[in-house]
């Protein structure tokens, strides 16, 4: 089913004192189905699959899609390279002139793997029926930048700042429909990654990126679909105003900050969450060090209400199911605790 008021939903997640934990957990699927994270980003019922078995094995509050920030951009026409145990990473340069950039064609939504995972919410959300399902998608800037090359994305932002106005023009169009496309396929929300604008200055963050993310926010957003948007950049902390002024009902950043540097700038009435590092603990630390992080995380954000624990980015593909049970343990621990300190602190 689709959830009849996500708004109401998160409203409820928002003031619950003990939260699920969230983690953004999808690509270790692929130790489950005995897949390569290949077979995964390219079959739908693969990806439908994998997010009901970790459905299945975590009580997670949201059934997460899959965080491959490079199949807006190989719809575009760029060139995606794909491996056993990595997701898929964008490389060349699509776009190199301001001519080639008015050329681009907007592709149709369905082009190459975007009606895999159309396909795959769709399939996804008949298995998955006990809470809401979210899609995943790449920003604007972010997608700009995999077509003009990541660095040379940043010199144009100063160099041709019209030529790369017309690439988020165009990317925005295109990600309003896909975002609209997994509406239409049953998906109750979308997180949209944004990492690129986490590097930029405050003020090229807001002209090139959260500008047109708040188009694409007002195009798609309703009581029943929510955005959250991803941001890891370090560059956040003096970005929040323009992060907040789009829109969102959720935000979600990554571990090169600290959690509540966001969270004192943060509206109240909107969920944030982050942020244990996927690499140094999830993927490279061990369950008790990923218990101690998650715990220690929950410790320093109780103050705040809306905040809501999670990894600070994508869980990579072949993290140890030891360590991401040690999440939930770290968790689960925290609230027990605190559970138990109101009871013994009780007049």
């Amino acid at each position: 089913m689709q959830y009849s008021n996500i708004k109401n939903w998160l409203d409820v997640m928002r003031v619950t004192e003990k939260k699920k934990p969230l983690p953004i957990l999808s690509f270790p699927a692929v130790q489950m189905l005995y897949v390569t994270v290949r077979d995964l980003c390219t079959n739908s019922s693969n990806q439908a699959l994998g997010m009901k078995m970790i459905a299945d094995r975590y009580d997670m509050p949201i059934a997460l899609g899959y965080m491959d920030l490079s199949v807006e951009a190989e719809a575009f026409g760029a060139h995606a390279v794909y491996s056993v145990d990595e997701i898929p990473t964008i490389t060349g340069q699509l776009i190199s002139t301001p001519e080639q950039a008015e050329a681009l064609a907007i592709p149709e939504v369905g082009a190459e793997r975007t009606i895999v995972n159309i396909k795959g919410i769709r399939k996804a959300k008949k298995v998955i029926t006990d809470r809401p399902v979210f899609a995943e998608c790449t920003g604007p800037f972010s997608l700009a930048g995999r077509l003009m090359d990541v660095n040379e994305a940043l010199v144009n932002c100063y160099d041709e700042p019209e030529m790369v106005h017309t690439l988020l023009k165009k990317a925005t169009t295109f990600l309003i429909d896909y975002i609209k496309a997994f509406k239409e396929a049953g998906a109750d929300g979308v997180i949209m990654g944004e990492p690129l604008a986490g590097i930029l200055s405050p003020q090229l963050a807001k002209e090139f990126a959260y500008d047109y993310v708040k188009q694409i926010v007002d195009e798609t957003q309703d009581e029943n679909f929510a955005i959250f948007l991803h941001n890891c950049g370090n560059g956040t902390v003096f970005q929040t105003e323009d992060i907040f002024a789009t829109g969102c009902m959720g935000y979600h950043f990554g571990d090169a900050i600290k959690m509540t540097d966001i969270l004192e700038k943060a509206p109240k009435d909107v969920l944030i969450l982050g942020n244990v590092s996927p690499s140094k603990e999830f993927r490279h630390g061990t369950p008790t060090s990923v218990r101690w992080a998650t715990a220690r995380l929950l410790e320093e954000c109780k103050a705040y209400p809306n905040f809501w624990v999670s990894s600070g980015c994508d869980v990579p593909p072949l993290t140890e199911f030891e360590n991401i049970d040690a999440f939930f343990q770290g968790a689960e621990d925290f609230y027990y605790k605190n559970e138990l300190l109101q009871l013994i602190n009780r007049p």
